[in-house]
């Protein structure tokens, strides 16, 4: 069960890290924008995801009880990557087993702070630590595959009284690694929190990791997007979905448009140049005041 009492013996073999809080940038880890680790609907998902691309590829598995682990789910891990990369960059040492009260992470990620925010993140931590992934990703021979879950364990801190402090949690060495290394990770445009349809929060991320800043941005073919997507959605569904989401412009940051070439219908994007103090403030988690 993930709430224990406390944790076997690799917490102790781990230092604390406890999380800084406050109003600080939102950063990704690239290996989970590029590619389809998480269900993208809200209704509970079993069916795995079995994904293989060149050398790459990806397993993940959910159980009965809770489900896969979902796209805001993953707003846990965007929080950890973030309280770890600013640790690291302010010279903090840092820890696969982390301290943090679940005000800090609702309120990082714009969830609402109440006691039902409260109660879906902890369904979401339990997800999170159900659902079991075997990857090739930074594997050095493809056909060996790192296999763990998103979260090893997790805990609810008590006073002696009984009343709630906080939760520790322990995360995988694959993905502590990948945080770790300056090249896998992305700051984020904090409006992403408020894009409330799955597949809209998946594409802005693999957006966000393919188009980056390039000046001429980039483009894929919807064939190719549905696959990456890992969504149990037919393909008609969800090309119906990707016009939706170019016709709304729904994702900060990003110009989006469609064309057909060779037969096949492509969404391309580009980043919408910004500001450089709009561009500071939105690093910190702040909104630009529109003066005009």
């Amino acid at each position: 069960m993930p709430r224990l009492s406390h944790f076997p013996a690799e917490s102790h073999q781990l230092d604390l890290f406890v999380s800084a809080g406050g109003d600080i940038a939102a950063r990704d880890a690239q290996d989970l924008m590029a590619w389809p680790f998480f269900s993208l609907a809200k209704s509970k998902r079993v069916k795995p995801i079995d994904f293989r691309m060149g050398e790459v590829s990806i397993l993940v598995e959910a159980t009965a009880e809770h489900g896969m682990a979902t796209i805001w789910d993953a707003d846990v891990l965007i929080w950890v990557a973030s309280q770890i990369v600013e640790a690291r960059d302010a010279g903090r040492t840092t820890s696969r087993l982390i301290a943090a009260t679940p005000h800090e992470i609702l309120a990082f990620t714009r969830r609402g702070t109440g006691k039902a925010s409260y109660e879906r993140l902890k369904a979401g931590l339990d997800r999170l630590q159900s659902t079991t992934i075997a990857t090739s990703i930074r594997q050095h021979d493809a056909r060996r595959r790192h296999r763990f879950s998103w979260i090893n364990e997790w805990k609810e801190r008590l006073d002696p009284s009984g009343r709630a402090l906080g939760i520790e949690l322990i995360i995988p060495d694959w993905f502590y690694e990948g945080v770790l290394d300056r090249a896998l990770v992305l700051t984020i445009d904090p409006a992403y929190f408020a894009l409330t349809g799955g597949l809209e929060r998946w594409l802005y991320r693999l957006v966000r990791k393919h188009g980056g800043k390039q000046k001429h941005g980039w483009s894929f073919d919807f064939q190719h997007l549905h696959i990456k997507s890992g969504a149990l959605s037919p393909m008609k569904r969800f090309a119906f979905e990707l016009r939706d989401i170019v016709r709304r412009q729904a994702l900060p940051g990003y110009s989006l448009s469609l064309e057909q070439a060779l037969g096949r219908e492509r969404l391309n994007f580009v980043a919408i140049p910004l500001d450089p103090f709009d561009a500071a403030m939105r690093r910190v988690g702040l909104q630009p005041v529109d003066m005009s």
